[in-house]
């Protein structure tokens, strides 16, 4: 018999709102049908193997306060084999679809990268196995190109091209991983490309190199034909001072120079948005007007701290208009919603884990029930129309087409006198979003 590392929890079921078990979804139905497609199908929730598995609970002022069972063995390897199975009773229990990882989530770094190869390759053969075993597919996968002493200088924008061979050959190796496991999209996290200091930077070489490093990871792609969606997730600073993915308007505008905008999408976090000085639906609702939403990360920060916090989701006005964005594109597969967040370092508890992903399950649930219903009634569209009606008639769209010019405006400009300013209806919209999320 396997061992079993959460034995005091059965497989989590939906009891509806009027249930007091806090092991139970109150609003996550999995297969309860929302315009024609279930929850599951929807939503694609992944849980992220690095924080739910490898974290310890330390943070920036503390040391880890959570002892994990899995985690408990000496050898790397038994250690690696031993999370992976609990991860994947996690997945079950849980009843999600998918997860995410970083090469070095899964498999421990040895001594030399060929070695470390090796031990990934038997940790792949494993989750392989129980892949076929439970049915849990893979949404991503990254690689660790951050945390060993040899990138303090950045990966691919490393001053030494020694540092940028070794992250190409792991990033090789990952998407390999990726395809060998059947998974939907590869990511791309910054980690530490950007810089502390520009007095010894250079900058133009360092995108430069970038790019460089992107445009071959699209040519591999193709040559071992890998079928998922690249991904790259925006991080403004933490780390480093600043980080040239810093935000969805930075990795579009380098994608557009680079000529790399038809290889790769976003995967948007939310805590990384408020980082960045702007809030989870503005750099939602930016990547999607430019048909580049690919993925989310489902977390949410705490706004009172400078850092990456990293809290389950449970902000409804959030996870309404994350689900209404998405709806409105026409869904976010083959991206996913990815729980990258964490326990808080008291929350102890194996069982802890479990109300984390429970509470974010039902939140999105809950807003995508409310977005849908936002988008069925037509209420929001309709004012949305009616303040940009003027554009729908002819000299408006005569505009948009190109047949105008300054001097013919300036005309028009001259012959319609004095504009009445018009009430743009915030505070009526507002109180018609809160009576969704009230009534719905």
């Amino acid at each position: 018999m396997p061992k079993e590392y959460f034995p005091n929890v059965s497989k989590i079921a939906y009891e509806g709102p009027e249930s007091d078990n806090s092991l139970a979804f109150k609003f996550y139905n999995p297969d309860e049908q929302v315009g024609g497609k279930s929850m599951r199908e929807h939503l694609r929730f992944a849980v992220c193997y690095w924080h739910t598995f490898g974290s310890g609970g330390s943070d920036p002022f503390g040391l880890e306060t959570l002892k994990r069972p899995w985690s408990c063995d000496s050898d790397p390897m038994g250690a690696a084999r031993a999370t992976l199975d609990a991860a994947f009773e996690f997945f079950t229990k849980l009843d999600v679809s998918f997860y995410c990882f970083h090469d070095r989530d899964i498999a421990p770094e040895a001594a030399t990268l060929a070695e470390s190869n090796r031990c990934l390759d038997a940790i792949v053969e494993r989750a392989e196995r129980l892949q076929q075993d439970t049915g849990v597919r893979l949404l991503w996968s990254t690689a660790n190109l951050f945390a060993h002493p040899r990138y303090a200088h950045g990966a691919a924008t490393s001053c030494d091209p020694r540092v940028f061979a070794h992250a190409a050959a792991q990033v090789k190796k990952a998407l390999e991983v990726t395809h060998r496991l059947g998974g939907s999209n590869y990511v791309f996290w910054g980690g530490r490309e950007g810089y502390e200091c520009l007095w010894n930077t250079d900058l133009k070489q360092e995108l430069e190199q970038l790019a460089r490093f992107l445009q071959m990871a699209v040519d591999y792609k193709k040559e071992i034909g890998f079928k998922g969606q690249l991904l790259i997730e925006p991080k403004p600073k933490e780390p480093t001072v600043h980080q040239y993915d810093f935000d969805a308007g930075n990795v579009l505008a380098f994608l557009k120079t680079y000529g790399l905008e038809n290889d790769f999408k976003l995967n948007l976090e939310a805590n990384h948005a408020t980082l960045a000085g702007h809030s989870f639906e503005h750099e939602l609702a930016l990547a999607s007007a430019h048909g580049m939403l690919g993925s989310i990360d489902a977390n949410r920060g705490n706004l009172l701290l400078g850092w990456d916090t990293d809290q389950f989701p449970t902000n409804l006005y959030q996870t309404t208009f994350a689900m209404l964005i998405a709806l409105r594109q026409g869904g976010i597969a083959p991206g996913g919603l990815n729980f990258d967040a964490h326990v808080r370092r008291g929350s102890c508890d194996l069982e802890d884990l479990f109300h984390a992903h429970i509470g974010g399950m039902d939140a999105f649930a809950r807003g995508l029930k409310v977005a849908h219903r936002i988008i069925e009634d037509g209420l929001v569209r309709q004012r949305l129309s009616r303040r940009y009606q003027r554009w729908t008639e002819p000299w408006g769209k005569s505009i948009l087409m190109g047949r105008e010019s300054l001097a013919s405006l300036e005309k028009r400009a001259l012959d319609q006198g004095e504009i009445p300013l018009e009430s743009g209806g915030q505070e009526a919209l507002e109180n018609i979003i809160n009576q969704y999320l009230l009534t719905t």
